[in-house]
């Protein structure tokens, strides 16, 4: 009997990738240097449309970490390195809005977002 309902399990296809999946995705320096990961991804409830994706950096073991939305727009995947990659120097990454955990209030309003579309020059993902 062939059934209708989607198969859960595919996490990824040649296209697509389940955000669990992307949680935890290496992000990289155009020269293959690893700068952070991805803690979480935040998508817009009304549009779908991911807003950015959320990079810890710095630390060590988990402790000391901060987090900074980088817009989506922003990442390239290169399937080579198995992460995404971000074209961004030290200077810009430390400059950056960040937050000092993963949970602060701050994401997701759109005085924050406002605020790191315009540090980055990234057009709003939401016209």
């Amino acid at each position: 009997m062939h059934s209708t309902q989607p198969n859960l399990e595919a996490r990824e296809t040649m296209t697509l990738i389940g955000s669990d999946k992307v949680e935890g995705t290496s992000v990289y320096r155009p020269n293959g240097d690893k700068i952070g990961s991805i803690a979480r991804v935040m998508i817009d409830k009304l549009t779908g449309q991911t807003a950015y994706a959320v990079m810890s950096f710095g630390g060590f073991l988990g402790f000391g970490e901060d987090f900074y939305p980088l817009p989506w727009s922003l990442l390239k995947y290169d399937e080579a390195l198995d992460g995404y990659v971000v074209d961004l120097t030290e200077e810009q990454l430390t400059g950056a809005p960040k937050l000092a955990s993963v949970d602060e209030p701050g994401f997701g309003n759109r005085e924050w977002d406002r605020k790191v579309n315009d540090y980055y020059g990234t057009p709003p993902y939401v016209i």
